[in-house]
């Protein structure tokens, strides 16, 4: 997935997240404070009137066990409407509990009383003029327990402690797109993406359809190994579980006309077709960030070539106000990204995205030829509504109101320890960054990443 080396030297706790879904906990923050908690429907923030007349019902969506596209598209099936009338500010983990407000365009708030979905709450809170988008998101809130610890609690408390100190001196966490973004039991979606902007849509296809991962359901996987074997869309329909929704869309399809990959392809939700060939980008970015820092590169300095970007007062990134750094005003940048008024970004590719210059220009010029791809690849001719025209992300994150909450004996295996912890981030950034960084673990299938 692109994420090669860590930032901090500390000693890792071990250990394994997840366990139980409450174990993973996400509340969204918007940009005016207004929280989505998980244990109830209260809230701060301004955000919603009471004016029914406004087009869109803001609502906040706790789910355990959902994916965000998925558990928007039970919503809107339970509704009687189409997915497309319901927005949200940014998609949140699948094996945790989490809460997000989201808006319904013409929906009065009685009649979220019709959904009725296993795992899946409904609140409503208000009306706005506007549908909901990630311009409203702030971050997410996260609370965390980590489990099956070996250390003592005093090691465990001094390692942590280590990690977190050394995460300050940088500013923070390196800002990799997370594990999650490639999918978990079956991490192949930036591979996916790969084939949409090499516009091979039958490997694509295949691979979406076809893939098998050995830590999936085995009835999954024997279903795609069968697949790959026969090629037989009709009979792979037949064997497919229910729950494998996505590729029973796309098999349905392919049963009727079996050349079209491009239809096939089609059949996703748009939301989640998107996330393709951005999978794929945030795999080049990872891979940028990581030679980067394995050629001895910080990420809070700038080098002559790199993006340096503004900050907002919130703390965001201004992502569109970009300076060059040159030899003529590296200083200055520098001064500002210790002041913590910029930050360090390096690109994400797209046909739009002018290649860098300097050490990091030389990076991404090798991982492309590496790859076998130019920029106008991300111009997806077929398919030109998920083509990428490229921006800036910043290097890092700041890591916010980083609190252990207690160190105790694991309840399951009392030999052990379990740390619950929370802290914040903001949007786009990954608390399994934050915590490959604490646990260093062996193997991330078994630790629960």
């Amino acid at each position: 997935m692109g994420i090669e080396v860590y930032v901090t030297r500390s000693l890792g706790i071990g250990g394994a997240i997840r366990r139980s879904v409450e174990d993973f906990a996400v509340e969204e923050v918007l940009v005016d404070g207004s929280k989505a908690t998980i244990n109830q429907a209260a809230r701060t923030g301004q955000l919603g009137s009471s004016l029914a007349k406004n087009r869109f019902l803001l609502c906040v969506l706790i789910k355990r066990n959902w994916d965000t596209i998925s558990a928007v598209k039970a919503v809107a099936d339970q509704l009687g409407i189409g997915m497309s009338r319901i927005q949200f500010a940014g998609l949140k983990d699948t094996r945790a509990a989490t809460a997000q407000h989201i808006t319904i365009e013409g929906l009065a708030a009685d009649e979220t009383e019709r959904v009725h979905v296993k795992d899946i709450e409904i609140h409503p809170v208000g009306y706005l003029r506007t549908e909901l988008s990630s311009y409203y998101l702030l971050g997410n809130s996260f609370h965390i327990t980590i489990n099956s610890i070996d250390h003592p609690r005093s090691t465990v408390k001094k390692r942590i402690a280590h990690t977190i100190d050394e995460l300050e001196q940088i500013g923070g966490i390196p800002n990799f797109f997370g594990h999650q973004r490639f999918g978990t039991t079956r991490p192949i979606t930036h591979q996916v993406g790969k084939a949409i902007v090499k516009e091979d849509f039958k490997k694509a296809a295949m691979l979406f359809l076809a893939e098998p991962s050995p830590h999936e359901h085995p009835a999954s996987r024997q279903a795609r190994e069968a697949l790959q074997t026969t090629k037989d869309f009709k009979q792979a329909l037949q064997d497919y579980p229910k729950q494998l929704r996505y590729e029973r869309l796309m098999l349905r399809h392919l049963v009727g006309k079996p050349d079209d990959y491009v239809g096939a392809l089609r059949r996703l939700p748009l939301r989640l077709l998107e996330l393709l060939p951005q999978a794929y980008q945030s795999y080049l970015f990872n891979m940028f960030l990581s030679r980067r820092l394995i050629g001895g590169l910080t990420l809070n300095e700038a080098e002559v070539g790199d993006y340096a970007v503004n900050v907002e007062r919130s703390g965001l990134p201004i992502l569109t106000m970009h300076k060059i750094v040159g030899s003529e005003n590296v200083a200055e940048i520098n001064h500002a990204i210790q002041a913590g008024k910029m930050r360090l970004a390096v690109s994400l590719s797209g046909y739009k995205q002018k290649p860098q210059a300097g050490v990091q220009g030389e990076i991404w010029k090798q991982i492309f030829e590496e790859e076998d791809i130019s920029q106008d690849n991300f111009k997806i001719s077929t398919i030109p509504e998920i083509s990428l025209r490229g921006k800036l992300r910043t290097a890092i994150t700041p890591l916010k109101d980083f609190f252990v909450n207690e160190v105790a004996a694991d309840p399951v295996d009392p030999s052990k320890h379990k740390v619950s912890m929370s802290f914040a981030l903001y949007r786009g950034s990954y608390a399994t960054v934050v915590l490959r960084e604490l646990m260093k673990p062996r193997n991330l299938v078994k630790a629960g990443f």
